[in-house]
Order: C-alpha cells, then structure tokens, then sequence
C-alpha cells in the first residue's frame, strides 16, 4: 500500500495560511489527479450556483502547472515581493510563491529561478536553504505524486515513472517511489479501469474493442501481457470467447 504524505506543513509553512484550508480530496487540501468524482453536489435551491461555482473553477491536479507557474506575471509580482533588488530576496520570493498551493520538484524550482535569470550562484543557496527546512522535498514529492496519480488517474508504475523524470527527481527517489505499488495493486486498477469502460466498447466490433480497451491501459503504462489478461478477463465474464487473442496474437 502507499504512504500519504501530508503537505498541509508545507503549504503552511510557504504562505502562512492556517492549516486545514484548500481543495477536499488530498493530503494538506491540495487538488490532486481528477478521478472523475468530482466535488460533492449541492442540493436544493443551490444547486444551479454550485454548479455554475464548479463551471467557473479550472480544476487542476497535483503538482500541475498552472497560469501563475512562472509566467510573467506571476513574476512580476513575485519580484514586487523581493523589492529590495537582491538577488536572493526576489529568489526567495518567486519561490514561496510557486510553492504556495502546491509542492514542486527542486529541478521545478530551479528552472522557474533560471527563466527569470536569477544567478546560478543565487538559486542554488537558495533551493539548498529551503531543502534545509523542508520546503522541497522530492522524496516527499514522489511519494504524493505516485499516490495521487494512481489512485487518482490509475497510472501504473512505468508512467509515474515517466512524469517523474520530467519534473527532475532523482532516479533513485522514482524508484523508491514507484516500488510503494505492486503488481498485485496494479492489476487490480487495471480492472477497474477496464470494467468502467466496458460499457461505453459494447456495439463495437470485437477487435475495435480489444484495441480500445488495451489501449487504454498502455497509455496508462501498463504492460501488454497484463492489459491483455485484463481484457481477456473482462470480456470472458461477459460470455465472450476469448481464445482468439492468442490464436491472433492480441
């Protein structure tokens, strides 16, 4: 099973904000991965402008970029913070800036520090300070996102993998982080996946259903041999005849 990381001490920590404030659905009221469930309905009379409410709000995952992650103006205004025009100030303050809301990678961090051209020298005291006081914690931050993206997308260890990388953690830290899933739990997501969209294949022909269905699963990231058992499961408890996948090679 995996481990939930509480982020609220960082998301506290950045912005001084009370603790327990945020989006429901994840470890320090972050928004994690859209697992397709939504916020709770609201009832009543209210229904109309809660809906309209959900409309207006652009829901974001965990840890994903959004339109004040180091464009320019979010940086305007994070250099309006640092004032001073030292270096290390505006530092600092473009990253309790991105750090508010959501955590981030150090490599994240990094890159956001380098577009608006802060030293190398400069950035790299300043990530290593807020490493020293537990602001950026990749280890932390793999785990969260493995679990998040699991739970949430049904992403199988290969592509957490895969985004892991592109956010600049460690390799060592992914593996880590990826082994908290087993082929057991993968297998089991694997058919959830598969009999939510089962419905939707059916009055398709056989072979634009295997495709659809294993496809499905390999965008995902997992591997043919368990996608294709998974497949072959789930349309055998339909009543389907399913040898053909290994007559054809499926």
């Amino acid at each position: 099973m995996t481990r939930r990381t509480d982020w609220a001490e960082y998301e506290h920590a950045a912005s001084g904000a009370p603790r327990g404030r945020g989006i429901e659905g994840g470890p320090g009221g972050l928004a994690y991965g859209d697992d397709g469930s939504g916020d709770g309905a609201p009832s009543g009379r209210d229904a109309g402008d809660g809906a309209r409410g959900v409309r207006r709000r652009r829901k974001r995952g965990f840890g994903e970029a959004d339109a004040e992650d180091g464009g320019p103006s979010f940086l305007s205004r994070a250099e309006k913070e640092g004032s001073s025009g030292d270096p290390a100030e505006r530092a600092r303050a473009i990253c309790l800036r991105l750090l508010t809301g959501t955590p981030r990678t150090r490599k994240q961090l990094a890159d956001a520090l380098r577009k608006r051209e802060i030293p190398d020298e400069v950035a790299e005291e300043v990530l290593s300070r807020f490493e020293e006081v537990g602001l950026i914690n990749d280890g932390a931050f793999a785990d969260a996102w493995v679990e998040s993206r699991h739970h949430g997308r049904g992403l199988a260890r290969r592509a957490l993998a895969r985004e892991l990388r592109t956010k600049g953690v460690d390799s060592t830290l992914i593996d880590e982080a990826v082994s908290q899933l087993d082929s057991e739990q993968e297998e089991t997501t694997a058919r959830e996946l598969v009999a939510r969209k089962l419905r939707a294949t059916r009055g398709l022909d056989r072979d634009k259903r295997i495709r659809r269905l294993a496809g499905m699963l390999a965008r995902k990231g997992y591997s043919e041999g368990m996608a294709l058992r998974v497949v072959r499961q789930a349309l055998e408890e339909e009543g389907q005849d399913t040898e053909f996948l290994d007559d054809e090679g499926y």
